[in-house]
């Protein structure tokens, strides 16, 4: 199959993935559009929203229609590296052998991540950046495709662990989940106080899906639209000389150079579910703010006079 046909090919597919996930889901669909667009791209996403708002769901229904393996880990204070990964045990024959834990799955749904202690958080991250797990100085691939997708309630929560700044880098997207409107909401409470059960169709396999990946990684960018991505990460960064006094006033740390990778990586993605061949400037634009969301840090100054991280990123588009 042609690249032409193959960018066709997914728009279908990606109406009808949506069409399957609103089955079970009401709503949300610039969240479901970004989970997919993290998926059809590689990357990982941090979903922030408080409880109750069907992100487990989601990501299952998600899954399911992707036709992958999908593992829940709730997250807690006390829960260990090899809770996640595995461990070595004796057998009868005393010989070690590995118990492979919950990582080894396509689709992680790492529930309320905040809430463990930083070495657990640490061994999630190695999974994901290195897509294979080291127990006992041995490794062990993961399955691909292999994707997490993290809760996190707002911080503002008694018991957590904030993750910091080089680990939420990792996150391709920061999706904010709203509440619902009150039409979407009564919609919900009908779906979910009957005897009703829909179920939905699986439209992908694994393999499938690592061709998207391939397909979206060949889409060719234009020069112009890689220096516009590259440009805007580098106008959220306070120490350049370059840097507005909007910037300077506003922002402690701007975000990274990963977060140009992904600009592009995410542009090229929602080009494709759109049908077009190549991204342009509207493309970054329509994925910058979950990709800058959480790669900026701002100030007690912006803290104070109760400036977003939206507010900022809208200002600099």
């Amino acid at each position: 199959m042609s690249d032409v046909s193959a960018i066709h090919n997914l728009v279908d597919k990606h109406q009808a993935l949506k069409q399957e996930i609103a089955k079970i889901i009401i709503g949300q669909h610039e969240v479901i559009d970004q989970i997919l667009l993290s998926i059809y791209t590689g990357g990982h996403s941090l979903l922030i929203g408080v409880p109750g708002l069907a992100k487990t769901l989601m990501v299952n229904t998600i899954a399911q229609t992707l036709g992958l393996d999908f593992k829940r880990i709730q997250f807690t204070p006390d829960l260990m590296p090899s809770d996640i990964l595995g461990s070595e045990v004796l057998d009868q024959s005393r010989n070690f052998k590995f118990i492979k834990g919950p990582i080894f799955s396509n689709i992680i749904l790492a529930d309320e991540i905040n809430r463990t202690p930083p070495k657990t958080q640490a061994a999630l991250l190695e999974a994901m950046q290195e897509k294979s797990v080291t127990i006992a100085g041995q490794q062990h691939k993961l399955e691909l495709p292999f994707f997490v997708l993290a809760t996190q309630n707002p911080i503002e929560q008694e018991g957590t662990y904030p993750l910091p700044e080089a680990q939420l880098d990792r996150f391709m997207f920061a999706i904010e989940l709203k509440y619902p409107s009150i039409a979407e909401e009564i919609q919900v409470v009908k779906a979910t106080t009957s005897d009703k059960t829909p179920s939905v169709d699986v439209l992908f396999n694994a393999k499938e899906i690592l061709e998207v990946q391939k397909l979206i990684r060949r889409i060719p960018v234009p020069d112009n639209v890689v220096e516009y991505a590259v440009n805007l990460v580098n106008s959220t960064r306070p120490n350049l000389e370059t840097a507005s006094d909007f910037v300077k006033k506003y922002i402690d740390w701007g975000a990274g150079p990963r977060a140009s990778q992904n600009l592009v990586l995410g542009a090229k993605a929602h080009a494709a579910i759109q049908g077009k061949f190549s991204p342009d400037i509207e493309d970054v634009k329509a994925v910058a703010m979950g990709i800058l969301r959480h790669r900026i840090i701002k100030n007690y100054k912006a803290e104070a006079e109760g400036i977003s991280e939206e507010n900022l990123i809208s200002k600099l588009l």
